[in-house]
């Protein structure tokens, strides 16, 4: 697997998407793209949410994806444009600081996720202009990633609008990290799979260090994923995040029974390595240790010995502050 995004000449008269898209932007902004980016969504065949716990998953991408026109302008903005009409435009000066808005979570503030964290990952002071225009595949709100999708879409085409060069690995990292700028506390598997895909094969996932390992799929294989057409917008709710709280608490609790140092312990697989256990053995331990009822805000703090506001600040994510 080559280490780098790769990036390919393809004759746009021959995709029918492409000229489409290249029409739109020639439309929305007076000129050709100069480069087009690309980021697939996902399907967990085997261990959903357990990358942020630490733990391996076995995830594939789909066919659809994230696809974005882009030019480098001289205006010193930032424009964005949707294909979607339900998607409004946006712009921002290169000037101002890249401010994400958790309680409103609009679709340019992902695609701005990805933008801050490669001007963070180099320090950029004023990223180049540039002009997009986005088109999507994957139904939004689907639990097929198109957020994550379009965090790393960004990420891409960032990088190289500023003429920098990352690894695939470092790219995911990255982005994983910067998804959390507008609230979900992700495990880095989406974004993983988004960079590290390759055809015909799914990939296991590992996490400290991330590293990916083909699991080839059966020849002439079909997976079809059956769309509920339910949404649910992960930063725009706090139930994604709750399990994510609820297992960080957990882990704490589980260190502390078998007297570990809890502090630097966020992950359940971090517990398991300290102890030397097996899988078997952490699912004894949590039967041993935590009661299937439910936890009140001050059972936690008798249990792990730390004050409310320490529960808040070192624990719980900003949109779960408020649970009893």
């Amino acid at each position: 697997m080559a280490s780098n995004p790769p990036k390919l000449k393809i004759e746009i008269t021959s995709n029918e998407r492409l000229k489409t898209l290249k029409e739109k932007f020639e439309a929305r902004f007076g000129e050709s793209p100069l480069f087009y980016a690309c980021a697939p969504g996902r399907v967990n065949l085997i261990g959903e949410h357990i990358d942020y716990c630490g733990y391996s998953v076995l995830p594939m991408a789909l066919e659809q994806n994230i696809l974005a026109a882009v030019s480098v302008n001289s205006l010193g903005t930032i424009q964005l444009a949707n294909t979607n009409p339900q998607y409004q435009d946006f712009k921002v000066p290169c000037s101002e600081e890249i401010v994400i808005d958790r309680e409103d979570p609009k679709w340019y503030y992902y695609f701005l996720c990805g933008v801050k964290g490669i001007q963070e990952k180099f320090g950029i002071t004023r990223l180049a202009g540039m002009s997009c225009v986005v088109d999507g595949t994957i139904p939004p709100s689907s639990g097929l990633s198109s957020s994550s999708a379009l965090v790393c879409c960004s990420g891409l085409l960032t990088m190289e609008a500023n003429h920098k060069s990352l690894s695939k690995v470092a790219l995911a990292e990255i982005c994983a990290k910067s998804e959390r700028y507008i609230g979900t506390e992700g495990g880095g598997m989406d974004q993983s799979i988004s960079f590290l895909a390759e055809k015909g094969t799914a990939k296991l996932i590992e996490f400290q260090p991330l590293r990916a390992t083909d699991v080839k799929l059966p020849e002439g294989a079909v997976f079809v994923i059956s769309n509920c057409c339910v949404e649910m917008n992960k930063a725009a709710s706090s139930h994604y995040n709750i399990r994510v709280v609820e297992c960080r608490i957990a882990t704490k609790m589980l260190a502390q029974a078998r007297g570990l140092d809890p502090r630097g312990l966020l992950k359940l697989s971090q517990v398991q390595t300290e102890l030397k256990a097996s899988l078997e053995e952490m699912l004894v331990l949590v039967d041993e240790v935590l009661h299937p009822e439910s936890y009140s805000r001050e059972e936690i703090c008798k249990v792990l010995d730390i004050t409310s506001e320490q529960l808040c600040t070192e624990l719980l994510s900003a949109n779960t502050q408020h649970g009893g």
